[in-house]
């Protein structure tokens, strides 16, 4: 008989559900790290919230683990990557708590316009002196919302409900997206800053969001600005954050997460989580509360015991870190591994939106259950732009979302190659495609590169040029990485015709620092140099 550990407060149902199937399930909320660590080995699965850490260390001791499960939208407190080097698969219920969200958003918005939590406790503490929570209208104000996926999008849609004018700053969704939801774009963070009275994040944490609102975006913003988080901690620097209040440029902050956040679970006398920012009148300070309703906690549970189970049950379900297939997933992971490969190379070398995607298969591959490898393409194109909780569940969706159209096409005669895939990338001005093969079992090549033909095997640290096709490029750009220590294992230029345009893909050993890459933009003749992560 299968163990199931659960170590987060679920609802109960789920629980059930699994017990009800032949599983054991053991419930200690609230484990001590220590503690999960000493008895992690007994289990076949986990269940988390967003309290318990599954990194590498609890990982490493669970011997019997096929399934690490997350009741919630993220997965930012479980190490995918280890869990998929041990074959252990990583599933999460992302649809499950957007509507909570999306609510907890907008109620956040209200308490801050209209000083209820800070009269509530006045009131308690028998102060009902109401000028002292003279508060401000939503109705007219403007909104500005970082973020235009399946939350932000609703959170659009309540505010333009309470009479506020709506911006939205997300540069990969389309401007169908904006005209569907009839709220005006913002073309950078810098402009939506200028104009909104309330500033309320829903994007999802990634090394480029980190620190997106500091000290000097918030002295950009309107005097008297409020600001809504109830995404992701560590998006907003919280230092920067507490001087702007001090000083009077934002009048209100509500936090449902923080950078460092405290035990959810320890009792008042037993806390010693302490922020700044909690000795702050006008920021009212929650709990992580955005999916603490009893819909999304049914939706999680129940969604996040199917899925554990199915794993359990040896079927192939739609985890983050593997695609669902009926067939043979040997034979689809190099295809898989080649479509990511080749949708993220778009927004690391090209700025323009892009509003179309369509994947085409040739040769071999168009006989082969596509799906996964669509899915594994979306998932590239989409981590490309800083999504990280994009998985295999979700990937469509959220492509959906940034208003991107997806097609697929298929071709079985294909001359030079056995195989081919081919992602091509629509904008409003112009068409651009990257195309890849397989040769043998797994051996995967770019062999097109915007209209430029390659053969190039791709690896983690690859700089993309383009230069004038004159002579002394190679010389230059390798001279100029040898002094800087960086080390070429490839590299292949490419041209269309003689002394007109060329590319290159430079394979090397570590990744290049933003100056090394401004002084190859200064090599006379390099038109374009981009850091392609492959």
């Amino acid at each position: 008989m299968a163990k199931i550990i659960v170590t987060d407060k679920m609802a109960p149902e789920g629980i059930e559900y699994l017990k009800s199937k032949g599983f054991e399930v053991d419930t200690p909320f609230g484990i001590s790290h220590e503690e999960l660590l000493e008895v992690i080995e007994e289990y076949d699965a986990i269940i988390v919230r967003s309290a318990t850490k599954v990194r590498k260390d609890v990982i490493e001791r669970a011997k019997k683990l096929k399934v690490a499960g997350r009741a919630g939208n993220g997965i930012d407190n479980i190490d995918v990557e280890e869990c998929t080097k041990r074959g252990i698969a990583v599933v999460n219920t992302p649809e499950g708590n957007i509507m909570a969200a999306a609510e907890m958003g907008v109620a956040m918005a209200f308490s801050i316009f209209r000083n209820i939590p800070q009269a509530h406790y006045a009131a308690k503490n028998k102060d009902f002196r109401r000028n002292q929570f003279i508060g401000e209208e939503l109705d007219g104000k403007v909104a500005g919302i970082i973020g235009l996926g399946r939350i932000g999008s609703i959170v659009a849609k309540k505010l333009l409900g309470v009479g506020m004018k709506v911006v939205g700053y997300d540069p990969y969704a389309s401007d169908d997206k904006f005209a569907q939801l009839r709220i005006s774009r913002c073309e950078s963070l810098e402009d939506l800053l200028k104009v909104s009275d309330l500033i309320t994040l829903h994007i999802p944490k990634s090394p480029q969001n980190t620190g997106l609102i500091g000290e000097k975006e918030l002295k950009i913003c309107k005097k008297g600005v409020r600001i809504v988080n109830v995404a992701r901690g560590g998006m907003i620097d919280e230092k920067a954050l507490y001087d702007a209040i001090v000083s009077g440029q934002v009048a209100a902050a509500a936090l449902d997460v923080q950078e460092v956040e405290p035990n959810f679970t320890k009792k008042p006398e037993e806390q010693d989580y302490w922020n700044p920012l909690l000795d702050l009148d006008n920021v009212v300070f929650t709990p992580h509360l955005g999916a603490s309703t009893k819909e999304a906690n049914y939706n999680v549970s129940i969604g996040v015991a199917k899925l554990v189970e199915g794993v359990l049950n040896n079927e192939l379900v739609p985890a983050v870190n593997m695609p669902s297939v009926s067939g043979d997933l040997t034979q689809l992971k190099p295809y898989i591994d080649l479509a990511e490969k080749l949708a993220s190379i778009y927004y690391q070398s090209e700025k323009d939106r892009v509003t179309k995607i369509e994947v085409i298969y040739s040769g071999d591959v168009a006989q082969m259950e596509t799906r996964p490898i669509t899915l594994s393409a979306i998932k590239g194109f989409l981590n490309s732009v800083g999504d990280y909780d994009v998985n295999y569940i979700n990937a469509e969706l959220k492509l959906k979302e940034l208003g991107v159209k997806l097609t697929e096409s298929k071709s079985s005669h294909l001359e030079k190659y056995a195989n081919l895939i081919t992602v091509k990338f629509t904008t409003a001005n112009k068409s651009q495609s990257v195309s890849g093969t397989v040769f043998a079992q797994d051996v995967i090549r770019i062999v097109d590169f915007f209209g430029y033909k390659l053969d190039f095997e791709p690896t983690p640290h690859v700089i993309a040029l383009q230069n004038i096709d004159v002579p002394g490029i190679i010389g230059k750009v390798g001279t100029l990485l040898g002094m800087n220590g960086i080390n070429i294992a490839a590299m292949q230029w490419s041209r269309n015709r003689r002394g007109e345009k060329a590319v290159s893909f430079v394979s090397v050993d570590a990744d290049i620092s933003n100056n090394i890459l401004e002084e190859l933009l200064k090599i006379e003749g390099i038109l374009k140099a981009s850091r392609l992560h492959l």
